[in-house]
C-alpha cells in the first residue's frame, strides 16, 4: 500500500515528480496521479487543487482508487498564531474549517452529524513529520534567506476563502479564539482532507511552510518563494520523512 504525497500546487511538489523510480501515470476523476518508487518507499503523488471540495475529491480517490495506507500534506500558509513567520514550517495537529457555519442548528465551526469542530491528524505520522521537517531545516539552504526559521506544532484553519488583508486576518484569529480554537496557519485544503481520511479510517498528517502573514504583508513573489524556499523545504521534508517510514 503506497504512502500519499499531496500538494494544492504542481509548484509545491516540484521535483518530486522527477525523483520518482518507475514512474507511472494514472488519471483518474479529472487528475494525474503518479505512482513509483521514492526513497525506497512506494509513493503516489497528487495535486489536490485548491479548495475543500477539490482537496476532498482528491482525497477520496487516492484512498478509493489507490488505497493510500497513509496521506501527507505539504504546502504553504498564511500565518496567523503569534511567533510564526515567513520561512517557518507548521506541522498541524488537528484543523477546523474556519468558514463553517452552521449555527444556529450546530455550535459555529462544528461540523455537523460529527459532534466536533476539529479533525486530528495521526499522532504517529505528525510525530515523523516533525521530526524530518525540523532535519529538513537545519541541513536546508533556503535557510540562507530564513536563518532563523523553525518549526511549530499545532492548529490550522481552513477554509474557501484566501486571507490576505490585516483586518480580515485580525477578525478571522478573533473569531477562532472566542471559539478556543488558537490557530498558528490559515490555508484553503487541510480541513477537508482530514475529514476524509477520518471517514475512511487511514492516517493524515500536513505540513505548511509560511509564506505570508496572511494581513496586508502578503504580496510576496508567490512563484519565487515557492521555487526558492517552500520546493526546496518539501523535497528535503519529504525525504526524509520516507526514510522514516
Amino acid at each position: 500500500m503506497p504512502t500519499a504525497i499531496l500538494s494544492a500546487l504542481a509548484e509545491e511538489q516540484l521535483g518530486l515528480i522527477e525523483l520518482l523510480e518507475q514512474p507511472r501515470k494514472v488519471s483518474h476523476a479529472g487528475r494525474d496521479f503518479w505512482l513509483g518508487q521514492l526513497h525506497g518507499q512506494s509513493v503516489v503523488l497528487a495535486l489536490s487543487r485548491i479548495g475543500k471540495v477539490a482537496a476532498a475529491t482528491t482525497s477520496t480517490a487516492l484512498i478509493e482508487r489507490f488505497g493510500v495506507r497513509q496521506v501527507v500534506f505539504t504546502g504553504v500558509a498564511g500565518g496567523l498564531g503569534a511567533g510564526v513567520k515567513v520561512g517557518d514550517v507548521v506541522v498541524a495537529t488537528d484543523f477546523v474549517q474556519h468558514d463553517l457555519d452552521a449555527s444556529p442548528l450546530f455550535a459555529r465551526y462544528e461540523v455537523p452529524l460529527y459532534g466536533k469542530s476539529r479533525f486530528a491528524s495521526d499522532q504517529v505520522l505528525s510525530r515523523l513529520l516533525f521530526e524530518a521537517a525540523s532535519s529538513a531545516l537545519a541541513s536546508s539552504n533556503a535557510l540562507e534567506l530564513f536563518p532563523d526559521a523553525r518549526v511549530h506544532q499545532g492548529l490550522i484553519a481552513s477554509g474557501d476563502r484566501f486571507v490576505a488583508g490585516a483586518t480580515e486576518s485580525v477578525a478571522l484569529q478573533q473569531a477562532l479564539l472566542g471559539a478556543g480554537h488558537a490557530a498558528l496557519a490559515v490555508e484553503m485544503e487541510g480541513a477537508a482532507v482530514a475529514q476524509v481520511c477520518h471517514d475512511y479510517g487511514v492516517p493524515f498528517a500536513a505540513v505548511r511552510t509560511i509564506s505570508d502573514r496572511a494581513d496586508d504583508s502578503a504580496h510576496i513573489d508567490f512563484p519565487s518563494f515557492v521555487d526558492q524556499v517552500a520546493s526546496r523545504y518539501a523535497r528535503l521534508i519529504v525525504e526524509r520523512l520516507l526514510g522514516l517510514l
